[in-house]
């Protein structure tokens, strides 16, 4: 059984009343490998509440009582903050895949380029130092708001996936592999996110694919992404 564990910003963990792309994961996960097949790890559970500012929800959309839902994600934090943490989370959760979605909120407010693919480093080593063997599928940055508007961010955006691309054919080894994801070609800030940066339905469901079809692409693991587009009465829903 592979254990997944969703590593990210406030685009993983989500807030209260979304499913978030971790659910579109495991409902892929699920058909691909079945049941059986995976588990969902990780040291936390919960949504971001926005009125309180904290990670206290349990409103998921939904309210799948299947759904796992564990992860290591949390609003605001990057590969800053979650390089220190991840040999403990790894150690404690044993996950075999992590699935990491970060660098929007290190390049916005902590580091620059240079500085954040540096930090992608350490969280690599503190990773394998933990378990050896982990595999690491790493996103993009993908299209937002701010990258729209403000020219010396998407420079640094554009040069971070540079250095991230670096960094992942450095780091990838036989056996600890690491994969980077593509960009979702499609991804369309107007259309695949509620705000010009969180992900709404259509989102969510373009970020999961990324990440199947690259394992699926790369590794033989488990299926393409089955449908990347909800149903309309499902995107209407959407916060």
């Amino acid at each position: 059984m592979l254990r997944f564990m969703f590593v990210g910003d406030s685009m993983t963990i989500g807030s209260a009343g979304e499913h978030t792309w971790r659910h579109r994961m495991w409902q892929h996960l699920r058909s691909s490998l079945g049941e059986e097949g995976f588990a969902v790890v990780g040291p936390r559970d919960a949504l971001h509440d926005k009125v309180s500012g904290e990670p206290v929800s349990y409103a998921y959309a939904g309210s799948d009582p299947d759904f796992p839902r564990h992860h290591f994600a949390g609003w605001g934090e990057g590969w800053l903050h979650m390089a220190p943490q991840i040999a403990d989370a790894v150690r404690e959760d044993r996950p075999d895949v992590l699935l990491i979605s970060l660098g929007l909120i290190d390049l916005g407010f902590y580091t620059n380029a240079e500085q954040t693919a540096e930090n992608v480093r350490r969280f690599v080593s503190a990773a394998r130092s933990a378990n050896p063997r982990i595999r690491l599928v790493l996103l993009p940055v993908i299209p937002n708001i701010r990258a729209r508007t403000d020219a010396p961010f998407a420079a640094e955006v554009f040069r971070f996936n540079v250095l991230l691309a670096k960094a992942a054919a450095d780091l990838d080894t036989g056996t600890s592999p690491l994969l980077l994801a593509s960009t979702p070609p499609s991804y369309d800030i107007d259309h695949d996110t509620y705000d010009g940066t969180h992900p709404n339905a259509s989102g969510e469901h373009k970020l999961a694919a990324a990440f199947a079809d690259a394992m699926h692409q790369a590794w033989g693991l488990g299926t393409p992404y089955g449908p990347t587009h909800p149903a309309p009465a499902e995107l209407s829903t959407t916060a």
